[in-house]
């Protein structure tokens, strides 16, 4: 929501607001200074009593209203408004030069007949003034300029009332008031020429002469529309009340509360402050839109208040001794009562009449706006009249000033129930507005999108709870509808709701009614569908229905997709036992850009059908990404989970076998980061070299926490990598475990670091040193993690936070650097496609230094509160499908190599309770999902990505899956193809996102941040994608071969030649060839593996035998990466030694 005092900064508006501000304020100062000359300096001169003049001056104001109003409303439709101002103004200045002359010379009639013109000239200026505002502010900048310009009236009342009494009793105070009135009109004039032209609406529009047939006409327009003329009836009713009470303020401070005459301005004070407080106040409370929410209760609290204030005072006894002075009244403590209860009745009435008057305006039409409002002049002159006769009448049966408070309260209670009966719906939504406020701390985002998307708009959100309907209805700008199962929408429940949105009954088997449906959303309505059609059972997204989407296209609607986060942790979700219910959880709504559902109009039936459906679900699953917090630390977002899912949440687990708790783990990391800080440098990049044990999850987070930069070791790279990795990353502290180092043998690798000058810390070193204090200090910087230095800001999230290397297969390892955001942005996109949820139970395996292990096997399950069992490695083919069995797996992140291990060794029921296997790093090959699916009754879906970016770049999912791709792009990135000579329908893929990753460090130039170009990551694959957003692998650009003037993809080869040998693992590469430039070279485990096979299953399947290796070489073991990869670099280096 804009800050509505920036109003004050544009020219549209400010020199409007001056302009009625120095108006308002000369009127008054005008009026009340005649008013003090006839009852103080001329009462005795006078041949007419001065209560009848005093009276007679409030008199000539209104008169006016009645009289030419109606004109003056066809006047500002006719002309230019700006210009019409500045013609007002003039003729300010003429009446001020008069009216000088008046005072000067003590000339009453001269003065009431300049009176009666100024009159006049507020009466041609009020329909301009009002309906020049929507002319220059949009609609959501309508409610705040409203408020403002009601503030600056009543302040100018105020201040005119005031001064006009001040000025007149100084010495000279004649020509002091004729100066100033001068002086006013003149700077009113100077301000209008500020103004921005605001055109004629109705330029050919015929002017009548005749007052009273002009004046009944236009009332009768105005009863014609419903709603505006509700309005007209509500800001008169605030007039009539405005009026009495300040007619009566001056008898009640002097006669029922003994003050004197400084009493009574304190209590216009209070009055004017309070309008002015309320007015703006409302802008707030309605976050700019333009709705009658709060009109029923503000004016139920100008009834209560008012009613206390006659309870204050109607049992006391008026006062006979002198009369108090402000200090004595104030000092009084039962007068407190009095002022405040003046002051919440006039705030009450700012925002009871500022959404009124912004109504009005929104709903007239433009050709007849000032007309309007001119017929809203008559209205509240006619109820300020009346409010004067029933004031004399009181006054005259001898009823006293509180009693005529009481009138008021109890006539004000009828217009509320009227009010509620005729917008019950307001009345609802406010009090709901309330309660949801007070319990759940709503908070609307993106607001503007909603006045964006125009009219004809099919709003679509996800569905956490019961409550999401009573949010939207409550929360969203105007009156909604909602289209629902005609099984709900016949709910008792239900019903209810009708008072707020109109609802539609959908029923499958009458086709009518999404005619009936697309033909009112064509009348420019705003509906709402959820397309999940159902309350989440998982806390993600559910299937994607495409009826919004088609009732969109049909009407040529928008589509505005809006997220609720928070409901889903309240009790009237369908999440019980999944995750932790709170009675309070914080809600929000986000609405996002509306968008066009786009699809050629030469698609038709069915198939228009299914690609509508997918479109409506790239946009939800995009907003359920948007919805991620990218914003926060790594630690951060483990102190939120905490706070999510409870400290006592078990979180992980390892070999051995001893749960690790939210709560553990924020200990042990403040404890633990506490002691390798001491060690090191804020940002600093610290090795981690330890396998998959929970130990190392704490030493990452405790690194995390103290803002230094964790490195990931590859430890089964061998030495001489590793050691580069620690130069390239300018490491000068690596952690490990000396238990690790002995069982892993890895001393030859600790002696190459150190020979690099790279100390070591042990883990079991640094436990010894941990003392009492220590895990007091971790005890309280899990709780309070600010006492302890831990408050981490917002934009350290960009920061470097984790460097992962890559296997160095083209020389030296490069270190990838990433950020918290690039990985919250990935565990982000994930989430949107795929619905984890706090009940599964991950099985990693995968090493914590592979990027596909950090992300999916560590940081998605931890930060979203699922248990992870951390196994040390991804070999152990017989133990991982029984622990999978023991522990109750339910997700599981592999290679093609994994998994078909496992697949080898595990029995049918091991996986029973797997629910999503997911295969990256290297082509998941055909037989091995077959086998999965046929003996453990298990899908696997691949994926495909990148360390650079963080890593996944597109998964199939089990929403969307198409075998033998790697699935759709993730959301939030972006991609381009690049052409590769003499490749078809394919290209060299670049993305770009979030996710991907700062930039890499080279062995060359250690320590130094080389940011990706224009952040577009060159994958260097070759891809190609279909219709639907599939992409399929067509090979690394460097992994082609040109034979005989073609390129002949390697992976290409491999695929086929998994097919011909399902059970081996082979890899293809190239080397020089005398007769055809290059030649293939089979490296393969398949045992007998004949050249003849692969030549006769190359003819039978169409395969070209360009793509036919030359040489083959069997080899009993592939080597592979500590990854499941194929290891090429060593294949290349095995065969120069053959």
């Amino acid at each position: 929501m804009k800050n509505q005092f920036s109003l004050f900064t544009k020219r549209r508006f400010l020199p409007l607001f001056i302009t009625q501000f120095l108006g308002a304020f000369n009127d008054n100062l005008f009026k009340n200074a005649l008013v003090v000359l006839i009852t103080y300096f001329l009462a005795d001169k006078l041949t007419v009593q001065p209560q009848i003049l005093v009276t007679l001056t409030g008199c000539l104001l209104i008169l006016p209203m009645f009289l030419f109003s109606a004109q003056a409303g066809g006047i500002a439709d006719k002309f230019e408004k700006a210009k019409l101002i500045r013609i007002i103004k003039i003729a300010e200045i003429i009446l001020m030069i008069i009216g000088a002359l008046g005072f000067i010379l003590q000339n009453v009639s001269l003065l009431m007949t300049v009176l009666f013109f100024l009159g006049a000239q507020a009466t041609f200026f009020g329909p301009i003034k009002y309906s020049i505002l929507p002319q220059h502010l949009p609609d959501d900048e309508l409610v705040a300029g409203n408020g403002l310009i009601e503030m600056g009236t009543f302040l100018a009342i105020l201040l005119g009332n005031i001064l006009g009494v001040v000025f007149i009793t100084l010495p000279n105070g004649l020509i002091i008031i004729s100066a100033m009135i001068f002086l006013m009109a003149t700077l009113g004039y100077l301000s209008s020429c500020f103004i921005p032209q605001a055109h004629a609406p109705v330029p050919n529009l015929k002017l009548s002469l005749n007052l009273f047939k002009e004046t009944w006409d236009i009332v009768n327009f105005s009863r014609k529309s419903t709603p505006i003329f509700l309005c007209i009836l509500g800001i008169s009713w605030f007039w009539l009340i405005g009026f009495t009470f300040l007619a009566v303020f001056p008898s009640y401070a002097k006669d029922f509360v003994g003050g004197n005459e400084d009493v009574f301005v304190l209590f216009l004070a209070l009055f004017s402050i309070g309008i002015g407080v309320g007015s703006t106040l409302c802008n707030r409370l309605l976050k700019g839109q333009i709705e009658a929410t709060f009109v029923p209760l503000a004016a139920l609290g100008m009834t209560l208040f008012t009613l206390d204030l006659f309870w204050a005072t109607h049992l006391e006894v008026p006062p006979t001794g002198p009369l108090l002075t402000l200090r004595e009244f104030v000092q009084a403590p039962n007068h407190w009562r009095i002022m405040i209860d003046m002051l919440l009745i006039a705030i009450s009435g700012g925002i009871y009449i500022v959404p009124l008057y912004a109504i009005m305006q929104h709903i007239a039409a433009e050709s007849h706006k000032a007309r309007i409002i001119a017929s809203n002049n008559i209205m509240n002159a006619l109820f300020m009249t009346v409010a004067a006769i029933i004031t004399m009448v009181m006054f005259k049966l001898q009823m006293t000033i509180p009693h005529i408070f009481l009138t008021i309260a109890l006539l004000n209670l009828v217009a509320v129930i009227q009010s509620c009966r005729l917008l019950p719906g307001d009345l609802i939504k406010s009090i709901l507005r309330i309660v949801f406020q007070l319990i759940y701390r709503v908070e609307v985002k993106g607001i503007e999108h909603f006045h964006q998307a125009g009219q004809r708009v099919v709003i679509s959100p996800n569905h956490t709870s019961f409550l999401d309907g009573l949010l939207l209805a409550a929360f969203l700008p105007g009156r909604l509808s909602f289209a629902m199962y005609s099984g709900y929408a016949q709910k008792w429940w239900v019903k209810p709701i009708g008072y707020l949105v109109d609802i539609f009954g959908l029923d499958p088997t009458n086709p009518y009614i999404m005619k009936s449906i697309v033909k009112y959303v064509k009348e420019d309505k705003k509906l709402v569908i959820f397309p999940e059609g159902r309350i989440t059972v998982t806390g993600a997204l559910m299937k994607i229905y495409e009826g919004p989407g088609l009732i969109a296209d049909k009407a040529d609607a928008n589509v505005l997709p809006l997220l609720i986060e928070g409901a889903q942790y309240s009790p009237f979700s369908r999440l019980k036992g999944q995750v932790r219910i709170r009675w309070f959880p914080k809600i929000t709504l986000t609405i996002y850009p509306p968008r066009k559902i786009k699809v050629s109009e030469d698609i038709t039936g069915r198939r228009r059908r299914h690609l509508i459906g997918e479109e409506l679900y790239q946009i939800m699953s995009t907003i359920m990404f948007l919805g991620t917090s990218l914003d926060k630390t790594l630690f951060k977002s483990l102190l939120d989970a905490k706070q999510l899912h409870g400290a006592k949440h078990k979180i992980a687990e390892d070999i051995k076998r001893e749960p690790l708790t939210y709560g553990r783990l924020l200990i042990g990391s403040v404890v633990l980061g506490r002691k390798l800080a001491h060690l090191t440098q804020k940002g600093e990049a610290v090795g981690l070299l330890l396998p998959n044990v929970l130990a190392t999850i704490v030493t990452f987070f405790g690194l995390q926490a103290y803002g230094r930069v964790v490195a990931l070791l590859n430890f089964s790279s061998g030495a001489q990598n590793v050691a580069s990795a620690c130069i390239t990353a300018k490491l000068n502290l690596v952690c490990t475990s000396r238990a690790f180092i002995e069982t892993a043998k890895l001393q030859s690798l600790i002696k190459a670091i150190e020979e690099k000058n790279i100390n070591i810390i042990y883990l079991e070193d640094l436990k010894e040193q941990v003392h009492f204090f220590d895990k007091m200090i971790g005890i309280i910087g899990a709780r309070f993690p600010w006492l302890v230095g831990l408050s981490q800001k917002p934009e350290q999230a960009h920061k470097p936070a984790v460097i992962l290397f890559t296997s160095g297969s083209e020389g030296t390892p490069k270190a990838v650097v990433l950020s918290s955001r690039n990985l919250h942005a990935n565990k982000g996109q994930l989430a949107s496609r795929v619905d984890f949820t706090p009940s599964d139970i991950v099985l990693n395996a995968l090493p914590i230094f592979h990027s596909f292990g950090l992300t999916a096997g560590t940081i998605l399950p931890i930060l979203y509160g699922m248990k992870v069992f951390f196994y040390p490695s991804p070999l152990h083919y017989r133990v991982i499908p029984e622990l999978s069995y023991d522990i109750n797996a339910t997700i599981l992140f592999g290679t093609n190599t994994f998994l078909a291990g496992y697949a080898k060794y595990a029995h049918p029921y091991d996986f029973y309770s797997i629910r999503y296997v997911y295969a990256g790093a290297e082509k998941l090959k055909e037989e091995n999902r077959r086998l999965w699916a046929d003996k453990f009754g298990v899908r696997i879906f691949e994926g495909y990505g990148a360390t650079e970016t963080s890593p996944v770049i597109s998964a199939n999912t089990p929403m969307h899956n198409r075998p033998g791709t790697v699935g759709q792009f993730m959301p939030g990135i972006e991609y381009r193809l690049e052409e590769v000579p003499d490749i078809n329908n394919a290209g060299r893929l670049y993305v770009k996102g979030p996710n991907v990753m700062l930039g890499y460090m080279f062995f060359d130039n250690p320590g130094v941040l080389v940011p990706p170009e224009n952040n577009w990551y060159d994958t260097g694959d070759v891809v190609s994608i279909d219709n639907s957003g599939y992409i399929t692998i067509e090979g690394r650009a460097k992994r082609f071969a040109k034979i005989g003037g073609e390129m002949i993809s390697l992976t290409f080869v491999e695929h086929y030649l998994d097919k011909l040998w399902p059970q081996a693992h082979h890899a293809v590469v190239v080397m020089p060839d005398e007769k055809k430039g290059e030649q293939l070279v089979l490296v393969t485990t398949q045992e007998k593996a004949d050249k003849s096979e692969i030549v006769q299953f190359a003819k039978s399947n169409g395969i070209t035998e360009l793509a036919i290796p030359k040489i083959i070489h069997i080899v009993a073991k592939m080597p592979l990466l500590g990854s499941g990869k194929v290891d090429y670099a060593g294949i290349n280096a095995l065969l120069s030694h053959m």
